[in-house]
């Protein structure tokens, strides 16, 4: 059965130095989901920004946009930018995409489309996404991939990112997870729910660059392995025995070697070969064993995953339950 349209749509756009971007993509998200609901607000969570994102979007309430912003006491990263906004957000519907205008706001209205027909959550999947990328890169994205859906029970779909629409209920779903260090990407695959897929090609960046580099890609796919899944401890547990079992073959084969053919034991260069090849490998095992400790550490001293600056006040007749929030 086809869904009514939602009484309140909430767009979510997390948003680092991104003033000269939103100026233009505010005023016309604006005019093209106006009558996608019967009432619309948009929710920039300003995240510890450096420019003019925060007095850009005060500009565009004082003109009548149906705004709210949300700041940051600091940038905190966009993960907790994000779940800032999912706890801020009245709608019945909430869309998230990025600030910096490369979501194609047709793929969006597509995405309400999907929404009405149905279905609770509809991402969009980045279309020729890993053509761009290095050997490395897409490497390490199948072996990432790989650790998270052989070492958890979720299905976490590759070159799927934060655009997507939730229904009401699987935002509660999602303010009810306790964690702190958030991946997002897992979050919302963990919860579940009727979800569909929609590719889309991204739009150029017009203004800006992003502030994901490999050091930051790489820290955020650690968050999520050690989030996830448990496959890269039992990866070690493998190695330990592996190694384990070579060193008794590679004893007994010396052994034999001199009692049966008078060969001399090997000297100097093989021992420390050998001790050289066993400390590597005790020292991987302590990095991957540190990291989950690490996450532990994170959540056991409770801290709040953000903290807000100010937020602009609820326009009147805002639908749904306010969330608690992460202050």
């Amino acid at each position: 059965m086809l869904r009514e349209r939602p009484g309140l749509l909430s767009v979510v756009l997390p948003a680092f130095n991104e003033a000269l971007n939103l100026v233009v993509l505010l005023p016309e998200l604006n005019r093209v989901m106006a009558d996608q609901a019967e009432q619309l607000e948009l929710l920039v969570v300003d995240d510890g920004s450096s420019d003019d994102t925060a007095l850009v979007v005060q500009s565009l309430i004082q003109q009548g946009l149906p705004l709210r912003l949300l700041r940051l006491s600091r940038n905190f990263g966009k993960e907790a930018a994000l779940c800032a906004g999912l706890d801020t957000a009245d709608g019945d519907v909430v869309l998230i995409m990025d600030a910096d205008g490369q979501h194609p706001i047709a793929t969006a209205l597509q995405m309400i489309d999907e929404w009405r027909h149905g279905f609770d959550v509809v991402y969009g999947v980045q279309k020729g996404r890993s053509e761009t990328q290095s050997l490395a890169r897409r490497s390490c994205t199948r072996l990432f991939y790989w650790l998270i859906h052989h070492g958890s029970r979720i299905n976490m779909p590759p070159n799927a990112g934060d655009f997507r629409l939730l229904d009401r209920r699987v935002v509660l779903a999602l303010r009810t997870l306790p964690e702190r260090a958030r991946y997002m990407k897992g979050l919302f695959a963990w919860v579940g729910f009727k979800a569909h897929a929609i590719e889309y090609v991204p739009h150029s960046r017009e203004h800006g660059v992003s502030s994901y580099g490999l050091l930051q890609l790489l820290s955020f796919a650690l968050v999520g392995l050690t989030a996830f899944t448990k496959m890269p401890l039992r990866l070690v547990s493998v190695l330990g025995l592996l190694v384990s079992v070579l060193s008794l073959v590679f004893g007994a084969w010396v052994v034999l070697e001199k009692t049966l053919f008078g060969q001399p034991v090997s000297g100097f260069t093989t021992l420390a070969a050998s001790i050289t090849f066993l400390a590597g490998v005790q020292l991987l095992c302590l990095g991957i064993i540190a990291e989950y400790l690490g996450r532990v550490f994170d959540e056991v001293k409770h801290r709040p995953i953000y903290l807000l600056q100010d937020l602009t006040p609820p326009m009147s007749g805002g639908g749904g339950e306010q969330g608690e929030g992460g202050t």
